[in-house]
């Protein structure tokens, strides 16, 4: 029987007749690192956005982050998420975007405000770019317990 004659097989059950069947591949041990890491187990660490392996922001730094999404013309968007649902996809918005705020004040004031209500949640400052509709800077201001 040639199934190459049609360019689209009749059923998976046919194809799987056909393909033998693999071996398990054999257990893999992991290999300790040659070196102490300061970062730790990167593999296995579960961390939070794009700084998640840097250590934590200084205030000043976090003011510096929030006056660069303003400079790029991002709109700031504060999210948040209890700690035993971080990885998932989607966090709670706290308020609706900022659209067009300039005021640094208004932004570091809402994330207070949004770790005041909620201190046991993640709290992430977004920075969303309206013309590539995408994120264009995210990163975790208040981690929780």
């Amino acid at each position: 029987m040639n199934l190459w004659k049609r360019s689209v097989f009749r059923s998976y059950s046919t194809v799987a007749a056909l393909l033998p069947e693999l071996p398990i591949p054999p257990f893999i041990p992991r290999i300790p690192m040659p070196f102490k890491s300061t970062v730790g187990d990167y593999q296995t660490v579960a961390t939070l956005e794009t700084f998640g392996f840097l250590p934590p922001f200084t205030q000043d730094e976090i003011y510096d982050q929030i006056a660069y999404i303003i400079a790029q013309g991002w709109s700031p968007l504060i999210e948040h998420v209890h700690p035993s649902r971080s990885m998932a996809t989607y966090w709670s918005y706290w308020k609706l975007p900022f659209f067009g705020e300039k005021d640094l004040g208004v932004i570091v004031s809402e994330l207070e405000a949004a770790h005041r209500a909620y201190p046991d949640h993640h709290v992430r400052l977004v920075g969303y770019d309206a013309y590539t509709q995408s994120q264009g800077a995210c990163f975790v201001v208040f981690e929780g317990r």
